[in-house]
């Protein structure tokens, strides 16, 4: 298709929007559960179903694995030939590992995709299985139909990204880097979904949010050493002591507020909505109006540094000679050196800090041909809703795929109700996701790759 079919009303069929929600119950029950240390079932799995998903409709995907059961499935679509290739080849991309879920904190199994209150629930249902179903709906739509985009599309359903995608994307990009030939962009989890907020005249504004940005990682390993002995003893140079300390002056930290470009775009657009100037000193009015996604943004403001794990001794009566502790950094753009510094200062002499995982920091710029598409993508379906790019205070696969030069996007669209607190369905007890949210979803990612 050429760019002057663009208009076209051609759209996907009722059937495979209304399918979606069957396609993400079947991955939901199917544990994925990554957890981090080489353990768990793995994605195998689940990248056999999608195999066969794909296959049945006449794509010919390929499995690889980096690892025993640690499994990736990538397709390729060509873009109609009398088309515009000039942009290169766009990656859609999920990732098929979820967090685990300890079920006796939930109101539902995790894993047996149950339908309540209007929402699918499950482990993975926001993050970030209900985007990898709409992929389906989307992708098979697109084989059984015939339809040709306007450009190459590469479809990677990712291993191992909840552990940093050592085993996923950074895996593909250094070892099948042939898989992504031509890709020059690529969309996927944590953008494109709605929140809801006062307007100037207090009526309620749903706009969007389309990721732009990420934090770096850096998670941490501190160890602290002092001098194994009988639990009776008096003991001044006790590792659980020093390594407790260190992680009470980590966790207590205030990090100072920078606002980055796309954050200040950001505040600035909700400014326009809300008519709350931004106090850069002290956002907290501003973001107030965010309602639940105010953590969400509010943690884009500054570094941050959270102790996560602790592990020391095996006995009540027995001083250990070393302690450690875990944890989890995020830095803004051009920051990791310095939160770094400033975590090993915190830590003191006796403690030791050791890079477990490394990724990068990502800002591109909230414009161009696909950014244009995108919004338009969302307005067809939702008239007039303002967009706005954001930061993420989490990561994606696009870190790794930014390596070899693709400029990386969150757009995993999604209409949610103004009362959901969609942050704490990341990695949260009673994970769901509304189902008319997947139908929305799906509608928005099949105009978006039909116009890209």
């Amino acid at each position: 298709m050429s760019d002057s079919s663009e208009a076209t009303t051609d759209t996907i069929g009722d059937d495979a929007v209304a399918g979606v929600t069957e396609l993400c119950q079947d991955l939901l029950r199917i544990d994925t559960s990554n957890y981090g240390d080489g353990s768990g079932p793995g994605e195998r799995a689940a990248a056999e179903h999608v195999m066969g998903l794909l296959t049945e409709v006449g794509l010919q995907p390929e499995l690889v694995e980096s690892e025993a059961t640690r499994a990736t499935v990538v397709v390729r679509v060509e873009g109609d030939p009398e088309g515009t290739r000039d942009r290169g080849a766009l990656l859609v991309h999920g990732h098929l590992d979820v967090v685990p879920a300890d079920a006796a904190d939930w109101r539902v199994d995790p894993f047996a995709g149950e339908v309540q209150d209007g929402s699918l629930w499950g482990r993975g249902a926001v993050d970030m299985k209900d985007m990898d179903a709409m992929m389906l709906a989307v992708l098979r739509d697109l084989a059984r139909t015939g339809r040709r985009p306007p450009r190459d599309l590469v479809f990677a359903f990712f291993a191992d990204e909840e552990a940093g995608g050592v085993l996923g994307s950074h895996w593909l990009v250094q070892n099948r880097r042939d898989l992504l030939d031509g890709v020059t962009e690529a969309i996927s989890e944590v953008g494109g979904y709605s929140v809801t907020v006062d307007g100037k005249d207090g009526d309620p504004v749903r706009l969007y949010l389309l990721q732009t940005a990420e934090k770096g990682i850096t998670w941490l390993r501190l160890v602290a050493n002092g001098r194994a002995g009988h639990g009776s003893q008096i003991a001044t140079d006790n590792a659980v002591t020093r390594l407790g300390a260190a992680v009470g002056r980590i966790g207590a930290h205030e990090w100072p507020l920078e606002i980055t470009p796309t954050v200040r775009e950001f505040l600035g657009g909700v400014t326009e909505i809300t008519g709350v100037e931004l106090d850069p000193n002290d956002p907290s009015e501003l973001l107030g109006r965010l309602g639940t996604v105010a953590r969400f943004v509010g943690a884009t403001l500054r570094d941050t540094a959270n102790p996560t794990m602790l592990k020391a001794g095996y006995k009540h009566n027995v001083i250990p000679q070393t302690a450690e502790a875990f944890v989890d950094c995020r830095f803004l753009p051009g920051h990791e050196e310095s939160l770094l510094a400033t975590v090993r200062e915190l830590a003191g002499e006796h403690v030791d800090v050791h890079v477990h995982h490394r990724d990068t920091s990502l800002e591109t710029s909230f414009d161009g041909r696909l950014v244009d598409r995108m919004v338009a993508a969302i307005q067809a379906e939702d008239p007039g809703a303002p967009v706005l790019p954001y930061c993420l205070s989490g990561g994606t696969d696009n870190k790794a795929l930014s390596t070899i030069g693709i400029r990386g996007f969150g757009f995993a669209p999604l209409q949610l109700p103004a009362e959901l607190d969609f942050p704490a369905m990341f990695h949260g007890v009673d994970e769901r996701v509304p189902i008319d949210a997947l139908a929305f979803g799906t509608r928005v990612l099949d105009r978006l790759l039909r116009t890209c």
